[in-house]
């Protein structure tokens, strides 16, 4: 395949032209993704009328794949899809009272996929089956960047230090169902360097991931969460985010050790069904 990436946003991003999902994919056509994905942090393919299997199948050329935790989001034929939908196994729409719907909806806020685990996600891969004309955009901020642009107060006050990322606290903050102790006897809190160096480009990010972070070692609450609501400002900026407007059978991959990501409202009586491959991190996040 004749691949061309053509960025999308100064910062991050590239739109990828030339790939059909649905075709076997060659070892140069795996390493060229590979090293553009590293390169943009954020890939757009679109036009991509993917099955579950083949989304599947793209997604092993890049790594093992992870098998989410909680089986209320977990696909039961294909273990590896992550159901980020709020139609349920019914395929009914559901209410924003749902808990499980309340757990989706905490990604309004910035997140890193996996934060929580030992080895976090390497790369994430979202396909969109069914999308909403209003909202629903997905945000994605160039963490390199971000660290990059930090005074140096802010670089002092984070180097060396570790954040805890604890998968519970997002449901402290959604108000969604509380982790089962088999599902956190398997994601016990995990503290991870603020700074950390990506194993392939060797450039070094800040490494937060808000929807799961609370404390900060080293610091009172009240000054972790005052520390925490300056960087999510910055991270927020303009001039580090692409903003990806979907349309159906788009499908996004962004780089989980680069980057972080969150979505926009939408109306929740709108179907929007969209499915994801998680791909296995390649091991605990290096210190800088």
């Amino acid at each position: 395949m004749a691949l061309s990436f053509k960025p999308i946003h100064p910062a991050i991003g590239a739109e990828v032209q030339g790939l059909d999902m649905r075709k076997p994919v060659d070892a140069e056509t795996a390493q060229a993704l590979r090293d553009a994905w590293v390169e943009y942090k954020v890939l757009v393919l679109h036009d991509q009328p993917i099955t579950d299997a083949q989304h599947v199948a793209f997604s092993e050329h890049f790594g093992e794949l992870e098998v989410h935790h909680q089986d209320i989001i977990r696909d039961g034929q294909l273990p590896s899809i992550f159901k980020v939908s709020n139609v349920d196994e019914n395929d009914r729409i559901r209410p924003p009272a749902d808990l499980t719907m309340k757990q989706l909806l905490s990604t309004k806020m910035w997140h890193t996929d996996s934060s929580f685990r030992k080895n976090p996600a390497m790369g994430s891969i979202l396909h969109g089956v069914e999308v909403v004309d209003k909202g629903g955009e997905t945000c994605f901020t160039n963490m390199e960047a971000v660290y990059e642009a930090l005074p140096a107060d802010l670089k002092a006050k984070v180097e060396g230090r570790r954040c805890l990322h604890d998968f519970a606290y997002l449901s402290v903050i959604s108000g969604s169902r509380k982790p089962t102790a088999e599902e956190m006897s398997k994601m016990p809190p995990i503290w991870q360097p603020m700074v950390r160096v990506h194993p392939v480009s060797g450039k070094k990010s800040l490494y937060i991931s808000p929807i799961y972070n609370e404390k900060i070692e080293g610091m009172d609450d009240a000054e972790a969460k005052q520390l925490l609501d300056i960087l999510y400002e910055i991270c927020s900026e303009d001039r580090f985010v692409y903003e990806h407007k979907w349309a159906e059978d788009d499908v996004v991959m962004w780089d989980n050790r680069a980057t972080m990501h969150r979505v926009y409202p939408y109306d929740p009586n709108t179907r929007r069904v969209m499915h994801r491959t998680t791909v296995v991190g390649d091991g605990p996040v290096m210190a800088a």
